[in-house]
């Protein structure tokens, strides 16, 4: 019997990491904890043994709680998910040589240089990898090089934030002006391209520097998508999990690349996000340092990255993960999810051309 924390556990991705060790490990004891004591995952029936509420990551006070916390409870390793707070466990074990307890998460500083999308278009400027991208501040909105430098139709988003936070097509300059009025408490955004193509994401495990495992699928539609300006809300409410052996092999190719320029080596989870122009060519959006949405329902359908990181976890390697890094899916499988429900998984899409009469 294992002890797990997991951090984060009002986020949907934290419960869904905690669904599916609940699910394979019915005897393993698991710890939430969060800043928000109305946090949904406190109250899931089943979910958790126990939760706490924590200081927030950067407060002086975070990390001597934590240390209490995995003494007294015995914690044998954590699954750490909001990206503040892998960037502050990875400055702990710059600091101290160690983490507070057992983790599976990359360097600090490739950490930082992706947490933020401003330092990732700066680090990955003048490469196939991205759209054109600038960035810019409530200061310094850079008009000029928005309307000549990038051109309408451009994307704005904020360089920090998960579910679209800031997001929006921008049309002319009068829109864009709007946006950084009505977005006046965000600080910073990135303004690129406007891109036309399909939206995939790719979630991949790397091992000091070797790429174990990857797969991919497309993000077709949104939950609630109409509440959002953007009608990009970051909650994927029809997905399809694709084969697509391309889509592995660029966001290697970009990984290998932050590698050379950043002096590092790839180690934990990486999630693309990914966006076609009108040609069809990827280019990346985003990179999460961490475990994305869709990671428990591609756990059940055979891509458990959840359980891999356990067996790394607990073996202190990672010679029991399978080596994949081309994941085909077994079928064409497609993903349904919403708020209130679990996602649901369906063998193709056929279903949806079934014409039902009494």
């Amino acid at each position: 019997m294992k002890t797990i924390l997991v951090t984060g556990i009002g986020g949907l991705t934290p419960r869904s990491l905690a669904g599916i060790i609940r699910e394979n490990h019915p005897d393993y004891k698991i710890i939430g904890c969060d800043i928000e004591k109305k946090a949904v995952g406190f109250f899931m029936e089943g979910l958790l043994d126990e939760y706490f509420i924590c200081p927030r990551c950067n407060a002086l006070e975070y990390f001597p709680w934590i240390e209490k916390l995995v003494k007294e409870k015995n914690i044998d390793y954590a699954f750490v998910q909001p990206e503040s707070e892998i960037v502050e466990w990875g400055d702990y074990y710059e600091k101290n040589g160690k983490f507070p307890c057992p983790v599976f998460m990359g360097c600090k500083l490739l950490s930082v240089s992706l947490k933020d999308k401003a330092i990732m278009a700066e680090l990955l400027e003048g490469t196939r990898f991205i759209p054109k991208t600038i960035k810019v501040t409530q200061d310094n909105p850079r008009y000029e090089d928005v309307e000549k430098g990038i051109g309408f139709p451009c994307w704005i988003r904020a360089t920090n934030g998960t579910g679209g936070l800031g997001s929006l097509r921008l049309d002319d300059i009068s829109s864009y002006k709007s946006w950084l009025f009505i977005n006046s408490k965000i600080p910073e955004f990135t303004v690129s391209e406007f891109l036309t193509g399909r939206h995939l994401a790719n979630e991949m495990l790397y091992y000091n520097g070797e790429y174990i495992k990857g797969a991919s699928l497309e993000c077709v539609e949104y939950v609630m998508a109409n509440t959002a300006p953007s009608h990009v809300t970051g909650n994927t409410h029809f997905g399809r999990f694709l084969n697509e052996d391309r889509i592995n092999k660029f966001c290697d190719d970009c990984v290998k690349y932050l590698e050379k320029k950043l002096g590092v080596s790839a180690h934990g989870i990486l999630s693309f996000d990914l966006k076609e122009d009108k040609d069809g060519n990827m280019k990346v959006t985003e990179v999460n340092i961490r475990h994305m949405a869709y990671t428990g329902v591609m756990a059940h359908v055979g891509f458990n990255l959840i359980e891999d990181t356990i067996k790394i976890m607990e073996d202190g390697n990672c010679d029991r993960v399978e080596r994949a890094p081309y994941y085909h899916y077994e079928k064409p499988y497609v993903f349904l999810r919403d708020v209130d429900v679990e996602p649901i998984v369906l063998e193709s899409e056929e279903v949806f051309s079934h014409s039902f009469q009494i």
